[in-house]
């Protein structure tokens, strides 16, 4: 997106941006909602491919850490906490109700640190609504952030809980059973693993075609309004303001 939007087409109808909707998805579904983490994902990897060999032979293949590096991220920790993902769903997608999908997005983010490289549990609910109050503190003005107090009660209750399952469901309909995958244009299912050459060759034709053929088409099975998908998640004017 940031080669898209850094350098657009000046030739094209119109300027690009982005509408990004996370649609939840579970690892490991069957974890007990009520512990903070199970496991080290280090312990969850070994007895997912069958021992230390089988994750060897999984981490060579995927080379996750050298696609890291290449995205900026030095290192993954490889003991972090494992938990129950629900409550950190409901809550980016609550964020980006309330606040907008910049907003939300910038969440993502920050989650994103504090779990592959701090090492920190998603369902650790107090470590997570502090991180997250840091973070709306970050990008919302005035009074109406969300008091630590309150995400903390946001995760420990249901809000949002239909919402999630329903997106659930809808990717085993599609067929979708692994992450990442990313959904363009509302039926053009792309690997996360792909090269950033398919994703840039796939925008540059949206871009000069001038018109999305399709909506996201987890909008409305998350609860997201057409009006938060307009105002988009990463725009030029967003990317020119850092």
């Amino acid at each position: 997106m940031k080669e898209i939007l850094s350098k657009p087409n000046t030739l094209a109808p119109r300027p690009v941006a982005f509408s990004v909707l996370r649609v939840p998805f579970f690892l490991e579904p069957h974890y007990d909602e009520n512990k903070p983490f199970i496991e080290s994902n280090r312990e969850r990897l070994i007895k997912k491919w069958g021992g230390k060999a089988g994750w060897e032979r999984q981490k060579y293949g995927h080379n996750l850490k050298g696609r890291g590096q290449e995205a900026g991220i030095p290192h993954f920790n490889l003991d972090r906490l494992t938990s129950n993902t629900m409550a950190s769903h409901r809550l980016i997608q609550h964020i980006g109700k309330v606040y907008g999908l910049e907003v939300s997005e910038a969440l993502y983010d920050r989650l994103n640190v504090y779990y592959f490289v701090d090492g920190f549990a998603l369902n650790d609910r107090p470590k997570v609504a502090k991180v997250a109050h840091e973070c709306l503190q970050d990008y919302v003005s005035g009074d109406d952030i969300m008091k630590e107090s309150e995400i903390l009660e946001f995760l420990n209750g249901n809000e949002g809980r239909r919402e999630i399952e329903d997106a659930l469901n809808a990717l085993e309909r599609m067929g979708v059973h692994g992450i990442p995958k990313f959904i363009i244009e509302g039926s053009r299912v792309v690997d996360g693993a792909a090269h950033s050459r398919v994703f840039i060759d796939l925008f540059r034709e949206i871009e000069e075609r001038g018109e999305v053929m399709n909506g996201p088409i987890f909008a409305d099975i998350l609860g997201v309004s057409s009006e938060l998908v307009q105002k988009g998640s990463h725009r030029r004017d967003n990317l020119l303001s850092t």
